[in-house]
């Protein structure tokens, strides 16, 4: 059994000439897992639950280009197409198909595409609101169009390109920056996610690791029809976990469930939109039995 004291080893892998970095918690003998985060955040917020499972599964946990400790893209591209690629190229590379999947928010939105495109490589996928905006948010940009879209993107992403990343004097000031966005993290877990998610500027000062260019989404994308054709051609089992007190919307309430071939829902009270953090414990015996 792997010492639960030993934490992962960094690890990269190339993906369009980018290095990107990877998580990987040992017992390369038992079946693979992935680990995949959402925007804005970083491979280490898995450690809590990568803890737990690494007994009976050979964990990876990539840092998505643009996040963490992986690379920056030069061209600033961030679609979703790109991330896809970079999972693809993660299993391929690494041989870890047929695999499971647990992933957050945007890194669920990746994984679910991921497993549409390649049905045959996912053995079980765990997405925790991960299903990206509801039909009622679709719907509302479905009013823009393609040139006020373009025109909106532009506009953003030049602004982000003239946005100086945020510097706090501190770990402390950036803690408070994480604790506000989260109200249920602990202080200690609200720390460690910090610590993790921080890198510290030349004059001493920390700013987020993450590239601001990731901020911005690209005005073209597959129609609302065709993500559901990619999620009807997922065939392994699915469990969708929401937040009752999260912005999400309930894939059962808005109908999107009924896309997937097999899917179950499950909700948690007292959790938002970070449900692995929130309820940690319940999450796991969820996971555990799923997987």
């Amino acid at each position: 059994m792997p010492d639960p004291f030993i934490g992962p080893t960094s690890q990269t892998f190339i993906s369009q000439r980018l290095r990107l970095h990877y998580a990987d918690w040992g017992n390369p003998g038992a079946p693979p897992l992935i680990l995949l985060h959402g925007g804005r955040d970083h491979c280490r917020n898995w450690d809590w639950v990568a803890q737990d499972l690494r007994r009976d599964y050979h964990i990876i946990a990539p840092d998505i280009r643009g996040h963490g400790d992986s690379a920056y893209s030069p061209s600033g591209d961030y679609s979703m197409s790109a991330f896809v690629y970079d999972l693809a190229q993660l299993i391929h590379q690494q041989h870890l198909a047929p695999v499971r999947i647990v992933a957050h928010s945007m890194g669920g939105a990746i994984a679910l595409r991921y497993a549409g495109a390649f049905p045959e490589t996912v053995s079980k996928l765990v997405a925790i609101e991960g299903l990206g905006p509801s039909p009622a948010m679709i719907a509302e940009r479905a009013n823009r169009t393609p040139m006020e879209r373009i025109r909106h993107w532009v506009t953003e992403t030049r602004a982000l390109a003239g946005r100086t990343p945020r510097r706090y004097a501190s770990i402390d000031e950036a803690l408070a920056r994480m604790q506000a966005e989260n109200k249920h993290l602990t202080p200690e877990q609200a720390r460690y996610l910090t610590v993790h998610g921080v890198s510290q500027n030349e004059d001493g000062s920390y700013s987020w690791k993450f590239d601001n260019y990731a901020r911005s989404f690209s005005p073209v994308d597959f129609s609302p029809a065709e993500q559901q054709q990619l999620w009807a051609n997922i065939t392994c089992p699915i469990l969708l976990v929401n937040g009752k007190e999260s912005w999400a919307s309930n894939p059962e309430k808005d109908g999107r469930i009924a896309h997937f071939q097999n899917a179950r829902l499950v909700e948690f009270d007292r959790a938002g939109h970070w449900v692995h953090h929130d309820r940690l414990e319940d999450f796991l015996t969820e996971v555990r039995a799923f997987l």
